[in-house]
């Protein structure tokens, strides 16, 4: 069975676990480059060195939202186009998409050295963080490029029905950061610069072995130098349906500094820290949640595009079921073992400890729920519907946990900053369910059309 006759027949939840199960290792592997960073940090040199990693974490997600803007969009193109059977449009978004995410990113990178002090003040950094600050984040926008090619790059390996060889690429790069990430800090003592390096060098590696699955025939869509010249239309297409996740990951951005921000005034550096690691660990806790997202996408909008809407129906529900198992086993875990996980990133601070764990358990209360919402949001955007997943991607941090952020710590003070989490976790679900019930039964009112129109050309025929 082909890639493509796969995606019209194969058993739905086959298919969710062939292409959610790499895409769950690959996105567990892929948070390793902040999870091993602020571990290896924390133990190697401090308080003050995950503090750094937590003020530089929004220019990293900058970056991160700017791969998924064009990676995420144009997959989601690509697999309706496949679907479509228009392959040569496909490659035409692919060809585009690739110039797109070399562009973006060395603009940021300029802006940030242009004004680096400036902007690392701004995210947070006190004058005891920001050198620490100021030498992991100099090196992780030289490697800018690198980072964002081969996460965005990778999603098109996905869209063409190949996810196996999406994983590979996560876990090369995951394993060589690790590795160098131990000798750069603890073996040669680099510091804070060693962690960066091992970062950007693994990430160049991973560039290279995504480009050459495209160079060495292997892909089904192909990258021709005649598909690069940019087209308007494209552009827009592709950002439109980006724009959700991108969305996301601006709001992630955004709140962030916020969040730093608030809580150097109410907390100071240790709440900074403590934020660092709940943030890592609730990355591991996710990543398996937007795993599954990223699995049913193909799936969905291949059958969306051929108009088999009882399979897209089926892969949603199957998705919502794996993603809230998945939240809820990291949640068990969660409750069972919060100090041994916490104590992973600041061996032998006992303060530190018990700030981080008491804030962890009220900030991510209502993970078992979370599943849903991620899912459901990754579902409009696998059937191009830009505007709803821009609502649901942006409700949870932008409509609700910003205001709960500004409002809630001038009245409970440093507890505010993290009752405003689970508050505005709960308000985002309920939209989100509001959102399915009507799409749920506008996808019956097509089914049902289409079903009419079979009828009659039959009728018709006869």
């Amino acid at each position: 069975m082909d890639r493509t006759e796969e995606m019209r027949s194969a058993s739905l939840g086959r298919l969710l676990f062939k292409f959610s199960l790499p895409a769950i290792i690959g996105m567990l592997v892929n948070s390793l480059y902040n999870v091993i960073d602020r571990i290896f940090l924390g133990r190697g040199i401090g308080q003050l060195a995950i503090a750094a990693t937590t003020v530089a974490f929004p220019i990293m997600t900058i970056l991160m939202a700017v791969s998924i803007l064009i990676g995420v969009g144009a997959t989601a193109l690509i697999s309706i186009r496949l679907g479509q059977q228009r392959k040569a449009e496909a490659e035409v978004i692919a060809g585009n998409a690739v110039v797109m995410i070399i562009l973006l990113p060395a603009l940021c990178a300029l802006f940030f050295f242009l004004y680096t002090e400036p902007v690392l003040i701004f995210l947070g950094a006190s004058q005891e963080v920001l050198p620490y600050a100021r030498d992991f984040t100099e090196i992780i926008m030289l490697g800018a490029v690198f980072g964002s090619f081969s996460m965005g790059v990778n999603n098109f390996i996905r869209a063409e029905g190949n996810p196996k060889v999406s994983m590979y690429t996560q876990l090369l790069g995951a394993v060589i950061n690790v590795i160098l990430n131990y000798l750069f800090i603890f073996e040669f003592g680099w510091g804070m610069k060693g962690s960066a390096f091992a970062t950007i060098l693994a990430q160049f590696i991973s560039a290279l072995w995504v480009l050459s699955y495209f160079l060495t025939g292997r892909s089904l869509v192909k990258l021709r130098f005649s598909n690069m010249r940019l087209q308007w239309s494209v552009l827009t297409s592709i950002m439109a349906i980006g724009f959700a996740p991108f969305a996301m990951q601006i709001a992630a951005s955004i709140q962030q500094v916020i969040l730093n921000r608030t809580l150097m005034v109410h907390g100071g550096d240790s709440s900074l820290s403590a934020i660092g690691i709940i943030m890592s660990i609730a990355m591991l806790l996710f990543m398996p949640v937007l795993g599954v997202s990223q699995g049913e996408q193909p799936i969905i909008g291949y059958n969306y595009g051929a108009r088999q809407y009882d399979r897209v129906r089926g892969t949603w529900k199957l998705a919502v079921l794996a993603g809230t198992a998945i939240a809820l086993t990291g949640y068990l875990a969660l409750r069972i073992w919060p100090e041994q996980l916490v104590g992973l990133f600041c061996k032998g601070d006992t303060e530190l400890i018990a700030l981080t764990t008491h804030a962890m358990l009220i900030y991510m209360a209502l993970i078992p729920l979370v599943g849903f919402q991620i899912v459901s949001s990754t579902y409009f955007q696998a059937v191009g519907k830009a505007r709803q997943a821009a609502v649901l991607s942006l409700s949870r941090q932008i409509l609700f946990f910003i205001p709960l952020l500004l409002i809630l710590p001038h009245y409970w003070g440093v507890e505010g900053v993290w009752r405003a989490a689970p508050i505005s976790d709960f308000l985002a679900i309920c939209l989100t369910a509001t959102f399915m019930f009507f799409e749920m039964r506008s996808l019956k009112k097509a089914e049902l059309g289409d079903q009419i129109e079979k009828h009659k050309n039959q009728d018709d025929i006869s």
